[in-house]
């Protein structure tokens, strides 16, 4: 994955609302969504290369901005013949997903939570300028006021 900023969302199975609900304008995270906040705010300790920006957990889906950083030194890479569909490439946007979706996952089993899935993949953009990433912030910061309208809420 190249450096630069990365708007993505992960929805929940079947978009369903266990991460919490919406009271007026705010989130109220259920024990599930507090997990998934805690498990993202701690992907840089696991990437030394990622920084995150502005992010959410909504009833059913996190939206939030990974920044890739350029790293220093031997780079990782992959012969383009070692390339298999969904293959995931180390430090890669989609290595970071899977094993940021895994840890919620096993955090969600450790405490009994059994019934929570997530969606398979999840969505990105690619942020290409200051106009998209504000734009992008605006979006997140105020998903909860227009939940009501969200092409992510099951009503």
């Amino acid at each position: 994955m190249q450096p630069g900023e990365y708007f993505v969302t992960i929805c929940t199975k079947n978009k369903e609302c266990i991460f919490g609900e919406i009271l007026g304008d705010d989130v109220k995270l259920s024990p599930i969504g507090r997990i998934t906040e805690q498990c993202w705010k701690e992907i840089p300790s696991h990437f030394m290369n990622v920084e995150l920006d502005a992010f959410i957990v909504m009833p059913n889906h996190l939206h939030g901005i990974i920044v890739i950083n350029p790293t220093v030194g031997i780079h990782n890479y992959e012969s383009l013949q070692k390339h298999a569909f969904q293959h995931t490439i180390r430090k890669s946007l989609g290595s970071i997903i899977r094993a940021y979706k895994g840890a919620v996952k096993k955090i969600c089993q450790n405490k009994g939570y059994s019934e929570f899935y997530w969606q398979h993949n999840y969505y990105e953009h690619i942020i290409r300028n200051d106009k998209d990433l504000n734009n992008v912030r605006d979006y997140i910061i105020n998903n909860p006021m227009q939940w009501h309208a969200d092409e992510e809420n099951p009503r």
